[in-house]
């Protein structure tokens, strides 16, 4: 997928402390700078009281660095990081609902499902919900060969990816654990030699 002036996409990782109206002022970031979200997507991360962000956003990779940065001042961020999408493995799962008689009758369905890799989830009398899990260009492709057989609903999720090479901050995220909820000082000290430990 080619984009005008250097544009890709680019994956940013938010690890936060607490995402409580966090999101509000991330969203503003974006907002104030005219730049679109293609996916949002908040979990739990790999330690307990760490929350992480996945953004997926379309821009150059100057102007991702720079809203990197901005996000990282809010209070709560531990860290940000960003990557293409070839130094993430990530994943979208899209569900279908299509009208059960049309599917029935059609047995060709069955193996355009199969080669697609869905599965049905719902098999109701009048309607089917079938589930597919990949890149966009899968779960895409599949909603072309529903479109002809009455596709009655398509939905899709937020992105969720795992950083290739993401070792480092994992041991960092574990210091921040053992943390007592008093000792800032040792936060901020931390935060502040971050450029010399996390410099992709």
């Amino acid at each position: 997928m080619e984009h005008q002036e250097g544009k890709q996409e680019f994956n940013i990782t938010v690890y936060t402390e607490n995402q409580i109206g966090l999101l509000n002022r991330i969203a503003i970031i974006f907002t104030r700078r005219k730049i679109n979200i293609d996916s949002l997507n908040t979990s739990p991360s790999e330690v307990d009281s760490i929350h992480r962000f996945n953004i997926v956003i379309t821009e150059t990779e100057d102007v991702v660095r720079k809203l990197c940065r901005q996000i990282e001042k809010q209070v709560e961020v531990l860290k940000v990081y960003y990557h293409t999408n070839e130094d993430v493995i990530w994943q979208e799962m899209a569900l279908y609902k299509v009208s059960t008689d049309v599917i029935a009758e059609r047995v060709s369905v069955e193996r355009l499902l199969r080669e697609n890799g869905a599965r049905a989830v719902v098999i109701r009398k009048d309607y089917t919900v079938f589930e597919t899990t990949g890149h966009r260009e899968e779960t895409d492709n599949l909603i072309n060969i529903l479109q002809p057989y009455g596709l009655i609903e398509f939905v899709r999720s937020a992105r969720v990816a795992i950083i290739k090479d993401s070792e480092g901050f994992n041991s960092k995220l574990r210091e921040f654990e053992r943390l007592e909820p008093g000792e800032d000082v040792i936060e901020n000290e931390f935060l502040n030699d971050g450029d010399k430990v996390f410099t992709m």
